[in-house]
């Protein structure tokens, strides 16, 4: 894992961490809104470009213009035409997008995602590849994008199908 990117191993210090029910906003995601400038201060507005956002701030980099909106991803950076570890990844969903960063894949060909609002937590879940609509690289680091496949790693469950 040290020779994952920097943001990668930022958002990796986030697993596990979970929107509290009802009214009150889990306090890293209160502080994401904050840092970012956010209107809202809510975690019940899907909250996945908030936590890439928050990753890449956090390690120097600019986030995406329209950082809160997933699909805001697809204007980012450097358009990559495959995965790979680290990179930004953004999916079609009902309703609208997804975003997260991929970690690997698993050995039915599923991406593994970290990312947030998955599941109301920062998790890695296994997404199904029809639904990417694109692949992100942060333009000032193209000299850290790796050409290595991506690694096998383990999943269970079901692919991801709801992230709002």
């Amino acid at each position: 894992m040290n020779n994952e990117p920097h943001w990668l191993r930022e958002a990796r210090e986030y697993l596990g961490q979970r929107e509290l029910p009802g009214a009150p906003t889990a306090p890293f995601i209160a502080k994401w809104l904050q840092q970012l400038g956010a209107w809202w201060r809510d975690d019940e507005t899907p909250w996945c470009g908030t936590a890439v956002a928050a990753w890449m701030k956090a390690c120097g980099i600019e986030p995406a213009k329209a950082w809160y909106r997933a699909k805001g991803w697809l204007d980012w950076g450097t358009a990559i035409a495959a995965p790979a570890v680290g990179a930004v990844v953004v999916f079609e969903r009902v309703g609208g997008g997804h975003v997260g960063l991929v970690v690997g894949k698993d050995q039915a060909g599923r991406l593994l995602v970290l990312g947030g609002n998955q599941g109301n937590a920062v998790s890695i879940a296994p997404f199904d590849p029809a639904r990417v609509v694109g692949y992100r690289w942060p333009a000032e680091r193209m000299n850290e994008l790796g050409v290595s496949p991506l690694p096998v790693l383990v999943a269970s469950g079901p692919a991801s199908t709801n992230e709002a």
